[in-house]
C-alpha cells in the first residue's frame, strides 16, 4: 500500500515527539532572527549564537537598527552569509517598526513581505510562535523524505507543500515538519540513510532494504535566497 501524508505522520506521531520547532525562542521577534539566520545553517548552531549573543544583547526590533551593521554582522558571523543575513535582519526589524507598530505580523501575507522570510519561514514563525497552521515548510529534510516516501513527485518546495497539504487535515499542517525532520535526522539521513531501521522499510518505493532506487536523488530544488 502506498503511503500517504497522513499514515506517515501516524507512525511518526508514535515514535517522535519533536518541540514545534528546533529553532529555540522567547518572543515572535527571535523567531523571526532565528529563522533567518537559519537559512543553510544548522538549527544547533543558530541556537548557540542566539541564545549566547544574540538574545541577551537584542530584545526589541529597535535593538537592531541601533547596532552598527559591522556590530550585528560580527554576532552572527559563525551563522554564514553573516552580511546579507544582518542586512536582511535590520530590514525586518525597520519594516516591522515602521509598517507593523513594533509587532512581528501574524500572516502569511505580511511576514513574507519582510527581507528574508519566505513562505518556508513565514510558516514556521506562525505556527510555533502563533499557534496558526497556514502551511507546511518545507526545509531540506521535509522535501527529501517527501519524495523518497513518494508523498510528491516534484522537486519544487511548493509543490510538495500543496501535495502535502492536500493529504493532510490543516490541524495536522504544524506537526508534519518537526516530525519529519527528526526521522531525517535519525533515520533517513541525507547520506547512509538506515533504511534496515526504518519504520517504512516495507512500504518505501525508495527503500534500500529492497533494492529501490532513492528517489530524492532524481530532483533537486531551485536555490533560493528567502526561505
Amino acid at each position: 500500500m502506498a503511503l500517504t501524508a497522513s499514515s506517515v505522520l501516524r507512525a511518526l506521531s508514535r515514535l517522535y515527539h519533536p518541540p514545534k520547532t528546533f529553532l529555540h525562542f522567547r518572543t515572535p521577534l527571535d523567531l523571526l532572527v532565528a529563522t533567518i539566520l537559519s537559512a543553510q545553517c544548522t538549527d544547533d548552531r543558530v541556537n548557540v549564537v542566539t541564545e549566547t549573543i544574540v538574545y541577551p544583547k537584542y530584545r526589541t526590533p529597535d535593538d537592531y537598527l541601533r547596532v552598527l551593521p559591522a556590530e550585528l554582522e560580527e554576532d552572527v558571523h559563525s551563522c554564514g552569509t553573516f552580511r546579507m543575513k544582518a542586512k536582511h535582519i535590520r530590514e525586518a526589524c525597520a519594516m516591522v517598526e515602521e509598517r507593523f507598530s513594533g509587532q512581528v505580523p501574524q500572516t502569511m501575507e505580511e511576514l513574507t513581505q519582510l527581507p528574508g522570510v519566505g513562505r518556508k519561514t513565514a510558516s514556521v514563525i506562525l505556527s510555533a510562535a502563533f499557534g496558526k497552521n497556514e502551511g507546511i515548510a518545507v526545509d531540506t529534510h521535509v522535501l527529501r523524505l517527501s519524495q523518497r516516501l513518494g508523498l510528491s513527485r516534484h522537486g519544487d518546495p511548493k509543490r510538495i507543500e500543496l501535495d502535502l497539504m492536500a493529504q493532510l487535515p490543516r490541524k495536522d499542517w504544524a506537526r508534519f515538519n518537526p516530525l519529519l525532520i527528526s526521522h531525517g535526522r535519525a533515520v533517513c539521513t541525507a547520506r547512509n540513510r538506515r533504511c534496515g531501521a526504518c519504520v517504512f522499510s516495507e512500504e518505501c518505493p525508495s527503500s534500500s532494504v529492497h533494492g529501490r532506487t532513492d528517489k530524492a536523488k532524481a530532483k533537486r530544488p531551485v536555490r533560493r535566497r528567502s526561505v
